[in-house]
């Protein structure tokens, strides 16, 4: 089980990983802050970067933030925050 800290900027032109602002990774998002859908956007995004299923990813901390703490469950943290670095969109 890893955690990674990530600050999201919904509504933006494309779904992409961006580098690290102030320890957090940057994730920028299509999908509006309402209704938890840029969470699910999240989730299904770092899954797809992860190579684990969407189940597996959740928010634990910050549903409501920009500032989240998402949980993978299935790798470890090296191998969560490598994957978020390979092959940035």
């Amino acid at each position: 089980m890893a955690e990674i800290e990530v600050r999201v900027i919904p509504r933006a032109r494309r779904d992409e990983i961006g580098n690290e602002r102030g320890g957090r990774l940057l994730i920028r998002l299509t999908a509006p802050p309402v209704d938890g859908a840029a969470n699910a956007a999240l989730c299904r995004l770092v899954a797809r970067r992860a190579g684990v299923p969407a189940r597996r990813v959740s928010v634990v901390r910050g549903q409501t933030s920009r500032d989240k703490v998402v949980r993978n469950d299935g790798l470890t943290a090296a191998e969560l925050r490598a994957s978020m670095r390979a092959g940035r969109t």
